[in-house]
């Protein structure tokens, strides 16, 4: 499989597990109004088929604001948190308290926004999962560099940093660079205190590893645009060997063209 397929294939997967994420608010939502013993049948009916229904108008609308966003208002990206989770807290017994983060906090990059959001909403999953949690505190802060996440349960206590539940909540935590710590008290419960850089890492690609120092100066001007011709120039070359050594990174990632390639290396 060439860097180019394998970068593709993240995304795809990515964009996937985000997808997976949403259904599960949404179920979760449908059962809580299904199980609910503060309606009847009839309202419960009623009540799963606006969930179901507000959950397609969301998927359409998410269809035209995805992770193009590039910059997202902290309190904005925090409001559509409570929306995502309001389904599912109407009707089911879990109380959660919401603490506003800072209006003049920094705007959110999209993918950290969007990240913030799953991560919370995993974490009320997992809690909800348990059947023992009653309270959840979300908090939401900035310290200029970092977005800062707390998020804590009244549950058992017995949840540690490598349980299955939060597998999901860690991988987005360390596609971001970021960091998380998990407290748990028997008896008490447990908190999570997560840490996202605001500017986080460019990400590597594996290919950059395996080039020599003239390619790598070749796929970096190919990757911002440069032509052949400028390329040469710009590293007092013929660009006979300009052209040469795309064809051969070409090749080598597996890449159709200058657009695939300049992907590949991201």
């Amino acid at each position: 499989m060439t860097t180019y397929d394998r970068a593709r294939e993240a995304g795809e997967e990515r964009a996937l597990t985000e997808q997976a994420d949403r259904y599960a608010v949404t179920l979760e939502a449908l059962l809580a109004a299904l199980r609910s013993t503060r309606l009847d049948d009839r309202a419960a009916r009623r009540a799963a088929i606006d969930i179901a229904a507000g959950a397609m108008v969301d998927l359409r609308a998410r269809s035209h604001d995805h992770l193009s966003v590039l910059l997202e208002p902290v309190t904005g990206a925090f409001e559509r948190l409570r929306r995502d989770l309001a389904p599912l807290l109407r009707y089911g017994d879990l109380d959660v308290q919401f603490v506003e983060p800072p209006a003049n906090g920094r705007a959110l990059p999209g993918e950290v926004a969007h990240a913030a959001r799953a991560i919370v909403r995993n974490a009320v999953l997992a809690f909800v999962d348990t059947g023992d949690a009653r309270r959840v505190r979300i908090e939401w802060g900035c310290d200029g560099l970092h977005l800062l996440i707390g998020i804590r349960d009244d549950g058992r206590g017995e949840i540690d940093a490598h349980d299955d539940a939060l597998r999901p909540i860690v991988e987005h935590v360390s596609h971001l660079g970021g960091t998380m710590r998990v407290a748990s008290t028997p008896g008490w419960g447990t908190e999570l205190s997560i840490q996202i850089p605001l500017d986080p890492p460019e990400p590597t690609s594996a290919l950059d590893e395996d080039l020599t120092p003239r390619e790598r100066e070749i796929l970096v001007r190919v990757a911002a645009g440069a032509r052949n011709g400028e390329i040469a120039r710009d590293l007092g070359i013929s660009e006979h060997t300009v052209k040469f050594h795309v064809s051969k990174l070409l090749r080598r990632t597996g890449a159709r063209n200058r657009a695939e390639l300049a992907a590949a290396f991201v």
